[in-house]
């Protein structure tokens, strides 16, 4: 089986409670990792789409990532806004994490599916959308198609990305055209957070299936991924 869920925002350091954001966050991490005991096997998959720990440094997120580790299932994480302990995938891979994946330009094969990501960016009609954040949104973009470039050999796809593919009107952007093109089946995102729960997209757009999984979007609830 596979799931997912999006914005773990573990804090092994207990410096960034989550109950700022409403009363729903309290004991956040105890909810999903006593939900994921209760679902997931050894032999699932669970899909983590960004802001994973809140660690500001690789060294720093050791204990959030071992955590995870230890937890049933093999893990695949794609980086968030927030992950910036976040570096180069030997460094990760250095880590030597028996049962976690990174994505980053690459992708990974579970049984005959494909999981490609990358964390994607704002939209470009938000707000103060600038010349660095096109860069940024670019590169992204491009980190998609090398992601998705990297295996062709499955009968179905998952993308993982963390910010959604859709623009501030809910209208698809570039990077759900690029998983349109690709032929993706399913599209994971998360980011959003309360009030941002009215830009959730979900839903077949393109042939694609959009699923929101950030957390507290999902009741800090695993989400069965079916394909």
């Amino acid at each position: 089986m596979i799931w997912a869920i999006g914005d773990l925002h573990f804090d092994s350091t207990g410096e960034k409670p989550m109950d700022v954001f409403g009363s729903k966050w309290e004991n956040h991490e105890e909810k999903i990792i006593s939900h994921w005991k209760e679902v997931v096997a050894s032999d699932d998959l669970v899909l983590l789409p960004g802001d994973i720990s809140w660690a500001l440094k690789l060294k720093e997120s050791e204990e959030d990532l071992k955590k995870i580790d230890s937890l049933p299932g093999k893990k695949i994480i794609s980086k968030g806004n927030h992950d910036y302990w976040w570096s180069s995938l030997s460094k990760l891979k250095a880590m030597e994490l028996s049962t976690i994946e990174f994505l980053h330009n690459n992708s990974y094969v579970y049984k005959d599916v494909g999981i490609y990501g990358t964390r994607g960016w704002i939209s470009k009609d938000t707000q103060g959308f600038n010349e660095k954040d096109e860069t940024i949104y670019l590169r992204e973009l491009n980190r998609l198609k090398n992601s998705l470039e990297s295996n062709k050999e499955v009968s179905k796809k998952i993308v993982m990305i963390h910010y959604p593919p859709f623009n501030q009107d809910l209208v698809p952007n570039e990077f759900a055209e690029v998983m349109s093109e690709y032929g993706v089946d399913i599209c994971i995102y998360g980011h959003l957070h309360s009030e941002g729960h009215k830009f959730v997209v979900e839903g077949v757009i393109g042939g694609v299936e959009y699923r929101c999984v950030s957390s507290d979007y999902v009741d800090f609830k695993l989400q069965e991924i079916i394909i």
